[in-house]
């Protein structure tokens, strides 16, 4: 019987998932509809955010809420008159609302009107740690900083994880790879350059899970943070340089049940 060459296996199927056609029925087709940077960002975020349920409903929301923010997320949110906001009011995706997306918002006009990308938004207390930084750092950091702005609804904060709270931080690990990792298969964006692929930990949602645990990957019984740095320590003895790429097969063996 041939021995299982699980590195050769997952690269097969990150080369099968990772092409553009994998783009059009997943929620980084969302991001996909714009050129700019900050609108790449923008809804990079939210898509990665609302993330939750049936893939399709996922995207018909951010569509919903382009329109609702006519067509150019990143122009209204800096240019906005108050009475403007009353466009977005009703929206509702799961448990998240209107409440939230205001204050998305405004968390998104205060950030912008210092900085140029939302990168720097995961670089804040870089400086602190110097070359101790970690992904770990930078998520919980960012939380803190994202929910800076005074009078903050309580109710918004369960919609960003953290370590701290010993989530897997699925959502914004997905959407840090979107924005970080590059190849030239033109799925993920890789505009951000000063964050290192090889940094990046692994999403993990159920589909992940399943398939990891039948590679023996996962050995935690728990799904928390250390079960996705688990996950992602073992990728990284197949790909030390991009680890977080084999979350195409992984996700993609799920999703299509080839295992």
């Amino acid at each position: 019987m041939e021995s299982f060459d699980i590195k050769d296996f997952l690269d097969k199927k990150v080369a099968a998932y990772n092409r553009p056609s994998f783009i059009a029925n997943d929620p980084i087709c969302i991001p996909h509809l714009f050129q700019d940077k900050q609108n790449i960002e923008i809804m990079g975020f939210f898509a990665s955010i609302l993330a939750w349920g049936q893939r399709k409903t996922i995207i018909n929301k951010c569509k919903e809420l382009i329109e609702r923010m006519n067509g150019n997320p990143y122009d209204f949110i800096l240019h906005h008159q108050d009475a403007d906001l009353k466009q977005l009011l009703g929206f509702k995706h799961r448990t998240f609302n209107d409440t939230d997306l205001l204050y998305f918002v405004s968390f998104f006009k205060f950030h912008y009107q210092q900085f140029d990308s939302l990168e720097d938004a995961f670089l804040l207390a870089q400086d602190q740690y110097q070359e101790e930084y970690a992904i770990e750092i930078a998520l919980d950091n960012f939380k803190e900083y994202f929910f800076s702005l005074p009078d903050f609804p309580l109710r918004t904060k369960k919609h960003i994880s953290s370590p701290k709270q010993k989530s897997t931080c699925k959502r914004i690990n997905m959407f840090l790879r979107w924005m970080v990792r590059s190849d030239e298969n033109g799925v993920d964006f890789g505009i951000w350059k000063r964050i290192a692929p090889k940094d990046l930990i692994c999403p993990l949602d159920l589909h992940v899970e399943r398939v990891a645990r039948k590679f023996h990957l996962i050995s935690s019984e728990k799904v928390n943070w250390k079960t996705a740095l688990e996950l992602t320590a073992n990728l990284r003895l197949l790909d030390a340089n991009d680890p977080v790429k084999y979350d195409f097969a992984l996700f993609g063996l799920g999703v299509e049940k080839e295992m």
